[in-house]
C-alpha cells in the first residue's frame, strides 16, 4: 500500500479487501460479524459483575496486557456459542 503525501500509509482500496476477503473465504476463514442486539443472551443467566472476570484474569497477564494494548474492560457481555470457534 503507497504511502498518503504526509507519509501516512493509506488503507486498502475496495477492490483489495473485496478480493482478500473472497481468498479468506475460499481458504475457509469466514469473517464472523457482529451479533444483532439481543442475540447475546442464550441462557438468561445474570452476567457476574466485571471486576470478578477481570479478577479471573492473572495479574501477570494484566499487566502485559495493559503495557502493550492499554487494554481497558469496559462491559460484560455474553456471546452465543456461534460467535467462537469450532
Amino acid at each position: 500500500m503507497p504511502p498518503d503525501d504526509d507519509g501516512a500509509p493509506v488503507g486498502p482500496t475496495a477492490e483489495e479487501e473485496s478480493a482478500f476477503l473472497a481468498e479468506q473465504r475460499l481458504d475457509g476463514a469466514v469473517p464472523v460479524a457482529a451479533p444483532a442486539a439481543g442475540a447475546d443472551e442464550e441462557n438468561g443467566a445474570p452476567l457476574p459483575p466485571m471486576d470478578e472476570l477481570v479478577n479471573r484474569i492473572p495479574a501477570p497477564v494484566r499487566e502485559a496486557m495493559e503495557e502493550l494494548f492499554r487494554a481497558r474492560f469496559v462491559t460484560v457481555r455474553r456471546l452465543p456459542k456461534s460467535a467462537m470457534k469450532p
